[in-house]
């Protein structure tokens, strides 16, 4: 028991760090891509738009994937801040795709066109879920 005890208070600190980052660093994520994308999400979102709620949640999901994977396999603060403006770049480039596929994707979401807001979804939690893969595993070799 005492040897838990003393891991606990060894690693608490560690472990607060840590998990307070990669929230700020989320919750950081999440303002600028709400920002930066041409549609008032939030605002949308207060007025029951629910393809802008789905839209967000996508957002957060594919957020938190390659963030909670950087955080396990990040050797530093600095290391886990990289991937997660990685993260952030891929979710907005994953919005542009979906925009170029679907034309106009933010006038579709302000429509409440759901289909819209689920392929946004699909496409931005199999980038995240590729991306955070991609952390556990060593680069290839190249021959």
């Amino acid at each position: 028991m005492d040897a838990a005890i003393q891991s606990f208070v060894h690693g608490f600190d560690n472990f607060l760090i840590s998990a307070l980052a990669a929230g700020a660093l989320l919750i950081l994520s999440c303002v600028v891509y709400v920002i930066l994308t041409p549609m008032k999400e939030l605002e949308l979102l207060r007025n029951g738009n629910a393809s802008a709620g789905l839209g967000l949640a996508g957002v957060i999901i594919g957020l938190t994937i390659p963030i909670s994977s950087a955080l396990a396999t990040s050797v530093s603060l600095f290391d886990l801040l990289v991937w997660g403006v990685v993260a952030l770049l891929i979710q907005l480039f994953s919005f542009r795709v979906v925009d170029l596929i679907l034309k106009d994707l933010p006038k579709r979401i302000e429509n409440d066109e759901a289909g819209a807001a689920i392929l946004l979804i699909a496409v931005k939690i199999s980038s995240a879920l590729i991306v955070g893969a991609a952390l556990w595993v060593p680069a290839p070799m190249v021959s």
